[in-house]
């Protein structure tokens, strides 16, 4: 079998407070609040989206993150609507070096960005997210593995852009953008594995090793979270989730 993605991690000085913001944003609920975790997912459980979970933590944001969330437009109305109303829940512009582009780049209350794509033929049934974005120095190979670790199938893969997405066609891509800047320090956003009930954790821990993951610090999850901390070929840290821990129906 394979592992699957189960969700989107968030390092937070506040996690409902931007749990809320995103829930506000996306139209999603809060599914789980606790002190050490808040999940936010959307409504339709039958969805593939992929839910996005917040973790407390105590380190400041000190950096442009490596993974960030694009959000989808059905119209350029409707994209300077999804911008006035993330301005308004707390959200605000940034300057990245995008420089003159058709998408507006923001950050929510505690600087994580995110994009407000302008509408694209691409992503028309993706659903309030049109893709998680990861910045990579190679896309192909960084796409590689990750369909590996997903089971999602690599739909594109050039020089400047890879994009992965579920078989069925449904739900969030993957995307892997080329990017000069190397990783320094530990991601504040992060992707979730979690390995089907049926199969052995073992078995699918060596088969991520075999596909170029490698063990991170301890046998601990990140910043608390259950499982198994691993970092990709690129050394960005994810967890291997125990099965009974589900985020997403993905």
């Amino acid at each position: 079998m394979s592992t699957r993605l189960a969700c989107v991690v968030f390092d937070a000085d506040r996690p409902r407070f931007v749990a809320d913001f995103w829930a506000e944003l996306l139209g999603w609920s809060v599914t789980i609040d606790r002190p050490d975790e808040v999940d936010v997912a959307a409504p339709d459980p039958d969805g593939l989206d992929l839910a996005l979970t917040f973790l407390p933590t105590a380190r400041a944001k000190d950096s442009k993150n490596r993974i960030h969330l694009d959000l989808a437009s059905r119209s350029l109305d409707h994209q300077r609507v999804q911008v006035d109303r993330a301005l308004s829940l707390g959200a605000r512009r940034v300057d990245i070096g995008q420089g003159t582009v058709p998408w507006v780049v923001l950050a929510d209350p505690e600087g994580n960005e995110f994009c407000v794509l302008e509408p694209r033929e691409q992503y028309v049934d993706t659903g309030a997210v049109a893709a998680i974005v990861v910045d990579t120095n190679d896309p192909v190979r960084l796409a590689e593995f990750w369909s590996a670790a997903s089971g999602w199938p690599v739909a594109y893969g050039e020089e400047r852009v890879a994009g992965l997405r579920s078989a069925t066609g449904l739900g969030s891509w993957l995307e892997f953008v080329r990017t000069p800047d190397l990783k320094c320090g530990r991601n504040r956003l992060h992707l979730d594995l979690a390995s089907f009930p049926a199969d052995d954790p073992a078995e699918e821990l060596a088969r991520l090793r075999a596909a170029g993951a490698t063990p991170f610090g301890q046998n601990a999850g990140i910043g608390g979270a259950p499982g198994l901390a691993l970092a990709d070929p690129e050394t960005n840290e994810f967890c291997l989730l125990r099965p009974a821990r589900d985020c997403s129906t993905v």
